[in-house]
């Protein structure tokens, strides 16, 4: 399954300290995003952790016999950890966490995808957007019961409350699915900076009309912007390749 990757990140208009991360593997195996919180010096540092403590674990384990579903929550199990160490060494930082995506390529026939928070995956087939992840916020849980509608969670003041985190010692299960894609799809990893900012329309718009993955992000990240860049802006675009 040949693909093509890029990913950008931006502080946005408003935050004077990007407290989000990613990285992309060289080799377009796995992409990681994640978005601190916990003020300026703990949300930087949260979201520097997890994305170290995945990308090493993944790294050390990638050809191990783990299959990918306790492959992914064993990583999320070490970056919590680490995470909470570091709390401990350093009780300024004491409330800081931060969400996480991953998206895994190995030889399973599809990718993998696991989260936390509501940083999220999406998936681009033909025109049709989609949300792969599920938010672990508390208006997600509120539509999920029907006692908010989409629009009302959207703008409602709670839109920001995490149901869970890496960075806490109650930790629950992990989300952890398998994602269906076909030559020409495109997956778009991305902090809520830019869903914040822009509507599932607007997110669409330019991953299907800008085939470059660089450009596309810049395009996704300046529309963020446009549009308030109120919080910090993470976007990883992978294209499954039509050859």
């Amino acid at each position: 399954m040949k693909r093509s990757f890029a990913g950008k990140t931006d502080t946005g208009l408003v935050r004077s300290v990007n407290q989000d991360s990613y990285y992309i593997d060289p080799d377009g195996r796995f992409f990681i995003v994640a978005d601190g919180m916990g003020g300026h010096a703990g949300g930087q540092e949260a979201s520097r952790i997890a994305t170290g403590a995945i990308q090493s674990y993944l790294l050390e384990h990638w050809e191990g016999p783990e299959d990918s579903v306790h492959l992914l929550e064993k990583a999320f199990l070490i970056a919590n950890q680490a995470i909470l160490t570091d709390q401990l060494e350093h009780p300024e930082r004491g409330d800081m966490g931060t969400t996480a995506v991953v998206l895994i390529f190995r030889d399973e026939g599809r990718p993998w995808c696991a989260n936390i928070g509501d940083s999220r995956l999406y998936r681009l087939h033909g025109p049709r957007l989609e949300q792969i992840t599920e938010d672990q916020t508390w208006v997600a849980q509120a539509v999920k019961r029907k006692a908010l509608t989409p629009d009302q969670a959207r703008h409602h003041p709670w839109r920001h409350v995490l149901s869970q985190c890496l960075g806490r010692d109650d930790l629950q299960e992990i989300d952890i699915l398998p994602v269906d894609v076909k030559p020409g799809d495109r997956l778009l990893l991305c902090s809520d900076g830019l869903t914040e900012e822009l509507s599932d329309p607007l997110i669409a718009s330019p991953l299907k009309s800008i085939r470059a993955g660089e450009v596309a992000a810049t395009a996704l990240i300046e529309a963020a912007k446009d549009k308030g860049g109120r919080d910090n802006i993470t976007v990883v675009i992978v294209t499954i390749d039509l050859k």
